[in-house]
C-alpha cells in the first residue's frame, strides 16, 4: 500500500460494508483519516467498522439507503459533528442490474438511477456545500465503471448511469474548482469482490484470461487509485476518470 498521510482528514464513504468501498475506507483509516462508513446493511456496516477499528483505524457507521436525501444529510452532519469537518466524500454505493434492453423493466430502471445517480449527485452536493463553507477545499470521488466506456452485454442501463457519472465529474471538476474542491472518478474493470465471486464461480479464471495483464483487479488495486486521487499528490487532477482494468478496455473482449 502506498504511504499517504490523511491525519486530521475526515471522509464519508457510501456502500462501504464490503468490497471496494470497504477497502477504500480501510486504507483511508489506516492512513490516519477519520471515516464515516455507510452501507444499506446495518449489520454489514457495523462489522466493517469494527474490523477497521481492530486494525487501528478511526471509523464510525451511519447505515441507510445512500440514495435517500435524509440519509445523505445525516451522513454529512454526523461527520462534522463527530470529527469536526469533512474533507473527502466517496460516492461508492451503486447497484448493477442485468437485462436485455427490450425487456428491461421501469421499476429496475428507477431503482438503478436512484442509487447510482441520485445518491451520488446529492452526496456530492451536500459534501461540496460543507467543504465550501469550511474554506479549505476538499475531494469528491465517484465510482464509475468501464461499462460506461465500452458496450457490454445486458448492461445498457447500468453503463448509461456510469457514463453519466463521468460527465458529472467533468462538470463538477470545473464548477467546484474555485472552492478548491477536486472531483474525479475511479473507473474499475472486472474486480474480485464478494459479490462478483458469488454471482459467477468462474469469475476470476474468466477475467484473468480476458485481462491483458493476466490478472483480475482486486479491491486493493481500486483503493490504491482512490487514495492517490484523494491525496495532495493529486491536487492538480480534477474532472478526470482513472481507469483501473489491467488494459481490458483497450481491446474489450467480452466474456
Amino acid at each position: 500500500m502506498a504511504v499517504y498521510s490523511f491525519h486530521n482528514k475526515t471522509a464519508v464513504i457510501t456502500g462501504a460494508g464490503t468490497g471496494i468501498g470497504y477497502e477504500i475506507a480501510r486504507q483511508l483509516a489506516l492512513s490516519g483519516a477519520s471515516v464515516l462508513l455507510n452501507d444499506i446493511d446495518a449489520g454489514l456496516a457495523a462489522q466493517a467498522a469494527e474490523s477497521i477499528r481492530l486494525q487501528g483505524g478511526n471509523c464510525l457507521t451511519l447505515p441507510g439507503d445512500s440514495s435517500s436525501l435524509d440519509v445523505i444529510s445525516q451522513m454529512v452532519k454526523t461527520a462534522v459533528r463527530e470529527f469536526g469537518r469533512l474533507d473527502f466524500a466517496v460516492a461508492n454505493a451503486g447497484i448493477t442490474t442485468f437485462g436485455s434492453f427490450l425487456d428491461y423493466a421501469p421499476e429496475q430502471f428507477r431503482r438503478l438511477v436512484s442509487v447510482n445517480l441520485q445518491g451520488s449527485f446529492f452526496l456530492a452536493q451536500a459534501a461540496a456545500r460543507q467543504m465550501a463553507s469550511q474554506g479549505a477545499g476538499g475531494r469528491i470521488l465517484f465510482m464509475s465503471s468501464v461499462t460506461g466506456h465500452q458496450a457490454h452485454p445486458n448492461l445498457a442501463a447500468y453503463g448509461m448511469t456510469k457514463a453519466a457519472l463521468e460527465m458529472l465529474v467533468r462538470s463538477l471538476g470545473v464548477e467546484l474548482a474555485p472552492h478548491g474542491i477536486t472531483v474525479n472518478a475511479v473507473t474499475p474493470g472486472a474486480t474480485l469482490t464478494e459479490r462478483t465471486m458469488r454471482l459467477e464461480p468462474d469469475y476470476q479464471a474468466t477475467w484473468d484470461r480476458l485481462t491483458p495483464t493476466g490478472a483480475t483487479s482486486t479491491p486493493a488495486d481500486i483503493a490504491h487509485a482512490a487514495l492517490f486521487l484523494l491525496s495532495d499528490n493529486a491536487r492538480q487532477v480534477t474532472g478526470q476518470s482513472l481507469v483501473v482494468d489491467g488494459g481490458w478496455s483497450a481491446a474489450s473482449p467480452a466474456p
